[in-house]
């Protein structure tokens, strides 16, 4: 078994487990071999949860959950320094909190205040933590997946710009149809009364493997550029449109057009190609500047989406011929 036909594997597996996201599960998979992280939201009970922690089942790897809450420290996602008594002695010893795992499920993340949101900050953008004077490394495979819910605002801390900036895709999660409603209903029953447990596990290296492949991927300077114009759009639109300029308050990060190119290069590898093409940028784009694009209050009272925007932007700059 080669990489690619490693992570065939885990989304077959996945796919067996978690029915009607197929889409959903793509963006997982995107966001792991782009050593990324992401930030999946939708109501209650369709599957966010069971596809993470699917994920963490097949691979061959510590899984961590952290339930977001308002009472929850940041001691609780970092660790902190314990009193121990050893041949009469006491000594303190650092006791690793849920960060020091493979794969970290940030179950309902704007449940807790920014204060403990942002213990998560480091950890994300550069796979270390700083405690008790100390700088730990993080697990080489690490990714964050986090979920929360776009109804449901009472008692909640939405997670700021910075926070999100974080986040490599932030993915919508929908409904799925009737039949596949049907098949995901047999398959729990199916569950219920198995004794058996028929995933095959998929050792790290293969996952590390891949990720150094999907680097290697060839971005053409024509694509290249195309990507940094499409951001450039978000931050100088008149330049595009006067439709846009009035929709866009703030635009993309630079961390933005990285996003959009290591997530095309993940595409593009998956696809067994060895360069990225236009529609590995198209595939994944809204999902990419979903999160990052701070629209206008007029967008707002309009009710015009970021992913209306991302629309008008595609439209507006030239694709490569």
């Amino acid at each position: 078994m080669n990489n690619l036909e490693a992570i065939q594997n885990l989304k077959q597996q996945m796919l067996s487990k978690v029915i009607g996201q197929e889409k959903l599960i793509d963006h997982i998979i995107i966001s792991l071999l782009a050593r990324g992280n992401i930030l999946i939201e939708g109501l209650p009970g369709l599957a966010k949860t069971r596809a993470v922690k699917t994920l963490s089942s097949i691979i061959d790897a510590k899984f961590s959950r952290i339930q977001f809450t308002p009472d929850l420290a940041t001691d609780d996602i970092l660790g902190e320094e314990r009193l121990y008594e050893e041949n009469g002695k006491k000594i303190y010893r650092f006791h690793k909190g849920a960060i020091f795992g493979n794969i970290i499920l940030a179950d309902e993340i704007n449940r807790a205040p920014a204060k403990v949101q942002s213990a998560m900050l480091e950890a994300m953008e550069e796979r270390q933590v700083s405690v008790v004077g100390q700088i730990l490394k993080l697990p080489e495979l690490f990714m964050v997946l986090a979920t929360q819910n776009p109804i449901e605002q009472h008692g909640t801390y939405p997670l700021a710009q910075a926070q999100k900036d974080r986040f490599l895709l932030h993915t919508m999660v929908n409904y799925v149809k009737m039949d596949e409603e049907y098949q995901m209903l047999k398959l729990l029953q199916k569950e219920h009364i198995q004794t058996t447990n028929d995933i095959v596990k998929i050792p790290q290296e293969y996952i590390l493997n891949a990720q150094k492949e999907v680097a290697q991927v060839e971005i053409p300077e024509d694509i290249g550029r195309y990507i940094v114009e499409l951001v450039f759009a978000t931050r100088y639109p008149l330049r595009y449109s006067k439709q846009l300029s009035v929709m866009i308050k703030v635009g993309i990060s630079p961390r933005g057009t990285l996003a959009l190119s290591q997530c095309s290069q993940a595409i593009a590898w998956l696809n067994q190609s060895s360069k990225v093409r236009v529609q590995d940028v198209h595939s994944v784009i809204h999902d990419v500047f979903r999160h990052r694009m701070v629209e206008s209050n007029h967008t707002k009272e309009n009710g015009i989406t970021i992913d209306e925007i991302t629309d008008i932007i595609l439209a507006n700059v030239k694709i490569p011929e």
